[in-house]
């Protein structure tokens, strides 16, 4: 995952049938019209304890906002049942699938839900809360002890990059990335096996892979044209790859010229290739990422760029014997700045707390329990993913095909992981701008210099935008 397990969306990466997602600059001023005071906090502290280490006001109501997508939201419901019988009371849980404009006018009138499940297509934009002053610092959550190990902290557990990941151009955290996702070319393994075809390393090999394919009677790749930013799941990802994580940054930073490098054209004239031997499935550019993955599992296409939270979400309509496998990232070949196995893996699915809410406290002590082992077993089983806890899934058995192929491809990663911060630095940018960009790459429509110009165009306005927060790698 998202992600988003984005996604999940991982977005994330990130994931769900909805409308566009909500633009930074509207939520920044409807932000600024509301009080970014205390006055929605309890009026009081609950005691601190060895068994209630945040404080929290026993019998104080606590209010839950989910994102309920691929992941489904009953994970949430499991570790929300810990909490109402360790604190006497009955979480509120609303389970939607358009955060984005749901909350929107809450943030905006001082009453936001406790806690929310920030995810899929139609969230809202994360930083610009953070850089408002809207989410409450999580610090209190990681220097808090973990339920399993009071001598562990909540940061001591929880794997290598998934603070930096809820970072927004400072050292605190706002939000919490629980499931791990890994990214890729998603494909079946029976399918694969059948035809005797082997997933290629580079470009070329690809290319050629697609020609047989498409001999076959099916359609290489697909992808959902409502939702454009999947296919950056690979296509960003595979500019670092070729260019190095120097390449990726320079994207996320919003550096001059940093779509005018001879990776980003390797990697754009690919896709060119790719549209112009007809290698995507015929109406792509329609669908929702649901119908395309039900094209995908249904053997209309081979190949579908996603987040490992597919798996789940896909599941209505993948044969049992599918055999779920992810493709690490291609490129060039032994020029690229990294070898074959790097791969674009995150921690996705971000819940934040709202500063203003009544309980701030009882939502870091949700998550505090969702981070135990009884509920991250509970996570792994039920959606076939990973958590950002370490070694959570350490000796479980029944391991889905999906979830073995996306572990044994982040082992083989090892340092070379590479994960884009555009999607959630600037949304509207990588869903919207570049997004429309791509749909017309992919379409036909336009060449690769031309994605090149639009791509730098936007990423030079929205560096130049004043209402825009900006952000850069530390």
């Amino acid at each position: 995952m998202g992600s988003e397990i984005n996604r999940r969306d991982a977005l994330k990466r990130a994931m769900a049938i909805g409308l566009l997602a909500v633009p930074a600059t509207s939520l920044l001023s409807a932000c600024a019209s509301s009080d970014s005071g205390d006055t929605k906090k309890p009026s009081s502290q609950g005691t601190k304890s060895a068994d209630n280490p945040l404080g929290v006001n026993k019998g104080t109501p606590l209010e839950a906002f989910v994102f309920k997508g691929g992941l489904g939201d009953d994970y949430i419901k499991a570790a929300e049942t810990d909490y109402n019988s360790k604190y006497g009371t009955t979480a509120k849980h609303t389970g939607t699938q358009a955060i984005g404009p749901k909350l929107q006018p809450r943030f905006a009138g001082g009453n936001p839900p406790d806690f929310m499940d920030n995810s899929g297509a139609d969230n809202l934009d994360t930083a610009a809360l953070a850089k408002t002053g809207k989410l409450q610092d999580l610090t209190p959550l990681l220097d808090a002890p973990t339920i399993d190990d009071p001598t562990k902290k909540v940061r001591d557990v929880l794997i290598a990059g998934t603070i930096e990941q809820g970072q927004f151009g400072s050292q605190t955290m706002y939000a919490l990335n629980y499931a791990f996702t890994v990214y890729g070319s998603f494909y079946s393994n029976k399918l694969f096996k059948e035809k005797g075809w082997t997933y290629p390393q580079t470009f070329s090999d690809m290319l050629a892979l697609c020609k047989k394919i498409k001999a076959a009677g099916i359609a290489p790749f697909t992808y959902p044209g409502k939702y454009p930013y999947y296919v950056h799941f690979d296509l960003l990802h595979q500019i670092g790859k070729v260019g190095g994580k120097e390449a990726l940054n320079a994207i996320d930073n919003l550096d001059d010229g940093a779509f005018k490098t001879d990776a980003v054209k390797e990697v754009i004239t690919y896709y060119e290739e790719l549209a112009g031997q007809g290698y995507f499935l015929q109406g792509s550019e329609g669908m929702t990422h649901i119908q395309m993955q039900t094209a995908w599992t249904q053997g209309r296409a081979a190949m579908v760029a996603d987040g490992s939270w597919v798996e789940n979400e896909a599941a209505p309509t993948m044969p049992k014997d599918f055999d779920l496998a992810v493709g690490s990232l291609i490129g060039g070949g032994t020029s690229d700045k990294l070898p074959f196995g790097a791969l674009y893996a995150a921690a996705g699915e971000p819940f934040i707390v709202a500063k203003d809410g009544k309980n701030p406290t009882g939502g870091m002590e949700l998550l505090r329990i969702m981070l135990s082992k009884k509920q991250t077993t509970n996570f792994t089983n039920a959606i076939k993913s990973l958590t950002c806890v370490a070694g959570a899934a350490d000796g479980l058995s029944g391991m889905t095909p999906g979830l073995v192929s996306g572990n044994a491809a982040l082992k083989a990663a090892g340092t070379n992981v590479l994960n884009s911060r555009l999607q959630d630095w600037y949304k509207k940018l990588n869903q919207e701008t570049i997004g429309n960009a791509t749909l017309d790459l992919l379409a036909g429509k336009i060449k690769a210099p031309e994605w090149m110009d639009r791509a730098q165009k936007a990423c030079d306005d929205t560096k130049k935008d004043s209402s825009v927060p900006k952000f850069k790698h530390l």
